[in-house]
């Protein structure tokens, strides 16, 4: 029996979700383009916080809500199929083994979690679960970073040399990433976008990271973290990968990959809510290419539901997760030790199916926060 059956979904049905955290990405991001996905809805949401939820709720028709120390009973209620989980990073598997124990699926923001220990437990449940996982690696469906990743694998760009990436947010001091340390800091909040971008530009895993330093600029007022990361990979093919992630700098998120034929400039590479740009050099020949902006959230939203109706398994699994979440420990051990750190081999069993992957879901709007704030200071 498929997936699908034993839920009781079907031709036409669509999957029922319980959004769990009601925080910025929740609200600002995900829950908007929930309407036009055709496939998707939101039933429940589960809050430590009833008056958000009754607020939040009354914009998209919700009313049933649960505390965070109720979930099991949620997950029991038979109102939902699956979960979109936006809680702390730290949070995570807390919620994703009851959920895949009682069969629900779970959509789960990045990084999957805070350790690859806590990663592997998380494979390990799937496994035993007739549920699926898929983390929200949304750039694995957008338009411009397909068009990419194709033109690299058709050979535009020649022999892959080098990737640089530069990822920065001046956060408030208020936010919660300020005060729970590393676990909320730079390199787990950020550090995932340009790790799994060089992945999935080279088709490899890094094999060791060659150095790592962290800073802190007390006049951030951030206090206790390092709010700046700068890293250095080393690829199979002796590729490298430098990347920078910061809490404390004015907004970028760009990056480049360089070959002996040509390269290409996304800037900007890792948002949502604007169009991604493609400047590609061939040789001498320079274009540029704006991509039309997409529902980035949707659109993973929309994959990861076609996915469970179907019975099939989503290409940004848990062991998509695992793969960067490795990575990070190994930074975190370079700075610590402030010397190169060997990485464990390892070997991803997937890669982006571009053609399959592609959304093209139209923008949406983002509505007023209630009871919750933007991490950029100043928003």
């Amino acid at each position: 029996m498929s997936i699908a059956s034993a839920l009781g979904l079907g031709s036409g049905k669509k999957v029922r979700y319980a959004v769990v955290g009601l925080g910025d990405i929740a609200q600002e991001a995900m829950l908007p383009g929930v309407a036009h996905t055709g496939n998707s809805e939101v039933t429940t949401f589960v809050t430590d916080d009833p008056e958000k939820a009754r607020a939040v709720g009354k914009r998209y028709g919700v009313t049933d809500s649960y505390a965070y120390d109720q979930f099991d009973a949620m997950l029991a209620s038979g109102t939902v199929d699956a979960i979109y989980l936006a809680t702390p990073n730290w949070r995570h598997a807390e919620f994703i083994l009851p959920a895949l124990a009682a069969g629900i699926h779970v959509l789960v923001e990045k990084p999957l979690e805070i350790s690859s220990e806590k990663c592997r437990e998380i494979i390990a449940a799937e496994k035993q679960s007739s549920a699926t996982l898929m983390v929200a690696y949304r750039l694995h469906f957008e338009p411009a970073t397909l068009a990419t990743i194709d033109a690299i694998r058709a050979g535009d760009l020649g022999e892959l040399l080098f990737f640089t990436a530069s990822f920065a947010q001046m956060l408030d001091p208020q936010n919660h990433r300020a005060h729970n340390g590393v676990a909320a800091g730079p390199l787990l909040d950020m550090g995932a976008y340009p790790i799994n971008a060089a992945r999935y530009i080279f088709g490899a895993e890094p094999i060791e990271v060659v150095s790592a330093v962290a800073t802190r600029h007390p006049e951030a007022g951030l206090g206790d973290l390092d709010d700046t990361y700068a890293v250095t990979l080393r690829f199979p093919g002796d590729r490298l990968a430098q990347f920078v992630v910061t809490y404390y700098a004015n907004g970028i998120d760009t990056y480049t990959v360089v070959g002996t034929k040509g390269s290409i400039v996304m800037n900007p590479g890792f948002g949502f809510g604007s169009p991604l740009v493609q400047q590609i050099r061939i040789g001498d020949d320079i274009s540029t290419k704006s991509h039309k902006a997409t529902d980035q959230f949707g659109g993973e939203l929309r994959y990861f539901s076609d996915c469970i109706l179907n019975g099939t398994a989503p290409e940004p699994d848990a062991e998509e997760g695992l793969a960067d979440v490795r990575v990070i420990e190994g930074v975190l051990r370079a700075v610590d030790s402030g010397r190169a750190e060997p990485l464990e081999p390892f070997v991803r069993s997937r890669r982006i199916a571009t053609a399959a992957q592609l959304q093209t879901l139209s923008p949406v709007s983002a509505p007023p926060l209630v009871s919750a704030s933007n991490p950029v200071a100043g928003k």
